[in-house]
């Protein structure tokens, strides 16, 4: 995924109110972007880090840049790390479409934000009309948080909506279609992905069950710049 117009640099002031950060831009300006990541960002909002920005398209928008990547350097290796949570979906649906991801080749149709399960929304919808009823079910997480060398991990605060999601994902593999959860990691510099069951216990408990049911999981890492985005191999379980 390229970005459409050319990212803004700046140097991070702070984070706030989840969804807010204000960042000092190369011409000595100070704004307020539009952090679009609920969660607690550990590691990814220490002032003073060199940050990206994209302009906004729509000129109405009362947020005029959004808050793309940040630059960190955990274990004394430089990475830029993705921390805009509303591209995951976009990333992983190209690189199913490339080929990149082997685990979900063979379907003719990729539909996203189907509703399904108990008011949700599926993330990927897989099919092919012409070989029958079976659907693969492909929930999308963005993982960014990295505490221990090369091993990245999710979540990174208590998330009951990605319990309830993985629970759903077990409704459809008890229905006879196949469930998928994909871990999409916006940093190069982990070798493996496993779960903070420290942060949250019961995402973790949640998980276990699904698996156990027949609910696949597979992880994938990204390469980053700062002009693109795109999927680039997957990382084993840790």
């Amino acid at each position: 995924m390229k970005f459409p117009t050319p990212l803004i640099k700046g140097t991070l002031i702070k984070r706030y109110k989840r969804f807010l950060a204000d960042v000092s831009l190369e011409n000595g300006d100070e704004i307020t972007a539009h952090c679009a990541n609920p969660g607690a960002m550990l590691g990814l909002k220490e002032p003073g880090s060199l940050v990206w920005l994209s302009p906004a398209t729509n000129p109405k928008r009362k947020l005029k840049y959004s808050w793309e990547l940040i630059q960190t350097n955990d274990f004394n290796k430089k990475t830029l790390v993705g921390i805009n949570t509303s591209l995951p979906n976009k990333l992983a649906e190209e690189a199913i479409l490339d080929g990149t991801i082997k685990e979900l080749q063979g379907y003719k149709t990729l539909t996203r934000e189907v509703k399904y399960g108990k008011n949700s929304r599926i993330d990927i919808l897989l099919g092919d009309p012409e070989t029958g009823d079976q659907n693969c079910y492909v929930e999308v997480k963005n993982v960014h948080l990295l505490r221990h060398n090369n091993l990245s991990e999710f979540p990174d605060s208590v998330t009951t909506r990605g319990a309830k999601h993985l629970k759903e994902l077990s409704d459809m593999v008890n229905q006879g279609h196949r469930a998928v959860m994909l871990y999409l990691i916006q940093r190069e510099d982990c070798e493996s992905f496993g779960l903070a069951d420290d942060i949250d216990k019961a995402y973790n408990e949640a998980f276990l069950k699904a698996i156990d049911v027949g609910v696949e999981a597979i992880a994938y890492k990204c390469k980053l710049t700062t002009t693109e985005i795109k999927v680039t191999k997957p990382v084993n379980f840790s």
